[in-house]
């Protein structure tokens, strides 16, 4: 059982409440395990993104400096290439990477995501805070592709998948 939380306080608290996207859920895993299916890429590739997507990792390298380069498969056959950067990695932590990418043909995201897990004992919180460069950037993000549905969906895709990761 796992519990989900999309909180703007604790956004209105750094200032950036108007161009930010935080979402928080607790996981029944401990924080190892759901730093081994967030880091692995042969995991990452089981659950990332919303319900009805894949996603194709062309190469993970998850320390700072290291990329991310993955492509998300829409279930229409739209494809959704980004390119992240870490910059920052503190195992089991801590995970700061900018991102760019969005729909093909689409004009480009860029955001920075700012990845938490806090140990609750045998479960996780998990939290992820996007923030983006002006308000407008982030609402075309709600608005356009689905963002906070999207990650939503994508923490309930880990939800389910949790149980068949092993350390």
């Amino acid at each position: 059982m796992s519990e989900r939380k999309n909180s703007p306080a604790a956004a209105n608290a750094t200032g950036t409440a108007d161009r930010e996207i935080v979402v928080s859920r607790v996981f029944g895993a401990p924080r190892e395990l759901v730093w081994e299916a967030w880091t692995n890429p042969k995991h990452v590739a089981n659950w990332w993104g919303p319900i009805g997507f894949t996603t194709t990792i062309e190469k993970m390298d998850v320390r700072p400096g290291g990329e991310w380069k993955h492509v998300m498969h829409g279930p229409d056959g739209t494809d959704y290439p980004n390119h992240c950067v870490f910059t920052e990695v503190v195992k089991p932590e801590r995970i700061v990477f900018s991102n760019e990418g969005g729909k093909q043909g689409a004009p480009e995201v860029q955001f920075e995501s700012t990845w938490t897990f806090d140990a609750l004992g045998d479960k996780t919180r998990m939290t992820v805070r996007m923030v983006f460069a002006t308000a407008a950037q982030r609402n075309t993000v709600v608005e356009v592709y689905g963002a906070l549905e999207g990650a939503e969906q994508t923490f309930e895709r880990l939800a389910q998948y949790l149980p068949s990761v092993k350390l």
